[in-house]
């Protein structure tokens, strides 16, 4: 079934916006709140957390009287939303975030009972409950209990992913991007005995994300540098996320952060099904350095919760995107960045070694990544011209590289990724693409 709202991950878009508004909120609220009765479940259940954008609490507001009454989480991790639905035994967690976009946009994205995204099939069929009798709002309001429990409950149990006092003489830079994690990774970081260098930890409710957080890693980089950390950790918007600094100031993609945790997992012989799940986005180093550590590489759609999905299908317990999103079925079934973060940490302890020496786990194949933004997502079947240049230059590529053209699953773009055997290979290539697309698209 076809979804008309939902995108990759929930549904998002500018605030004020055809589907970014209270009245489009109160309307999905009660097609939720009779999705969930379907299946037996109370729509009272209903955990609703939020980042710091302006637009989260009167969004979450209106959520929440759509659903007739639910529990109001305040501002909180996107993961943290998840472990609560799972520890409070809930129907239904609702995260009312736009994630790493600017403050302009929100969206909302769902968690079932088992602390899981809902599956495509779940989110076509609350839209299709929008459009049918009753499909309204209710009259209800949000209960609200206190933050702190939430935050507490999620804190400790990632602090316990390491021995106490691990992280004693350590200097963590920490850049929470304005967002929800403020309120958590530091008191992690400190609970484990490090020291923290904040930034991006002064929440205005129009500067998430703005120039800082995992989009933005440069002011984490300086801050490493200048204040002499191990680590550096750099969270989206709302935490499912990061990437992360070594000791030099270098910035470590997800890529990275997963071939360093998989690789390090088959060397003790933990990696579950010797599998790591990534997606069709991941650099194919990533292939190369698993394979030769003993274990093999799952593709997957990108988003968390497909490789989440395929993770479940192949048996495996680590997977993730190179966009930051680190999935640990030891901690929980959804991206979670400051889970990411201490896994790192955990690798760092148990060999020894500084970040910059464990990331040349990862030899990179060349890659060049580049989005136009489009009036319209045209099917890319329907443009011969572009089509055309994708066969021609897999054609020229091989076994040595890869192409990937894809509309984004939650914003107006088209996005490629050229892979090769060498840079000046990659370039051309990307320029072909773009050439190809432009004379068949509209761009903006």
């Amino acid at each position: 079934m076809q979804r008309l709202y939902f995108g990759t991950d929930g549904v998002r878009g500018p605030y004020g916006g055809p589907v970014v508004n209270e009245v489009f909120f109160g309307r999905l609220g009660a097609a939720t709140a009779r999705w969930i009765e379907s299946r037996g479940g109370s729509a009272r259940e209903v955990l609703i957390g939020r980042d710091t954008r302006a637009s989260g609490e009167s969004l979450s507001r209106a959520f929440a009287r759509g659903v007739g009454g639910a529990v109001s989480l305040g501002v909180v991790p996107t993961p943290a939303i998840s472990r609560a639905v799972r520890q409070r035994g809930a129907a239904l967690g609702a995260a009312v975030t736009a994630s790493h976009n600017p403050a302009p946009d929100n969206g909302i994205k769902f968690f079932g009972p088992d602390g899981a995204k809902l599956s495509d099939a779940d989110e076509a069929a609350i839209e299709a409950l929008m459009e049918g009798p009753g499909g309204d709002a209710r009259a209800g309001a949000a209960v609200e209990v206190p933050g702190e429990d939430i935050t507490r409950d999620y804190v400790d149990a990632a602090a316990a992913m390491l021995p106490k006092g691990s992280l004693a003489g350590w200097r963590v830079a920490l850049d929470t991007a304005n967002g929800a994690t403020m309120g958590t990774s530091p008191l992690a970081f400190r609970a484990l005995g490090a020291e923290v260098l904040s930034i991006g930890d002064r929440p205005d409710g129009s500067n998430i994300n703005l120039g800082v957080g995992s989009e933005h890693p440069q002011a984490l980089s300086a801050l490493v540098l200048s204040g002499g950390a191990h680590l550096g950790v750099a969270h989206d918007g709302d935490g499912d996320r990061c990437v992360l600094c070594d000791e030099l100031g270098q910035v470590l993609d997800g890529d990275e952060i997963l071939t360093v945790l998989a690789v390090h997992a088959l060397g003790r012989g933990t990696l579950k099904e010797k599998t790591l799940v990534v997606t069709v986005q991941s650099n194919l180093g990533v292939d190369r350095a698993v394979a030769e550590a003993g274990g093999r590489v799952v593709r997957a759609s990108v988003g968390d919760r497909y490789v989440a999905e395929a993770m479940r299908r192949e048996g495996a317990t680590l997977g993730g995107e190179s966009s930051g999103h680190i999935v640990n079925f030891a901690f929980g079934p959804t991206g979670d960045g400051l889970a990411a973060a201490l896994m790192v940490a955990s690798v760092m302890i148990d060999t020894g070694r500084p970040l910059s020496q464990l990331r040349g786990a990862l030899r990179r194949f060349p890659q060049l990544s580049m989005a136009l933004r489009v009036r319209e997502k045209r099917e890319l079947s329907a443009l011969p011209g572009l089509s055309g240049a994708i066969r021609s230059l897999e054609g020229r590529l091989g076994s040595g590289g890869r192409v990937l053209v894809r509309y984004s699953g939650t914003e107006s773009k088209l996005r490629f990724l050229v892979e090769g055997p060498t840079d000046s290979a990659v370039r051309q290539g990307m320029d072909s693409l773009l050439a190809a697309a432009r004379g068949e698209l509209e761009v903006l």
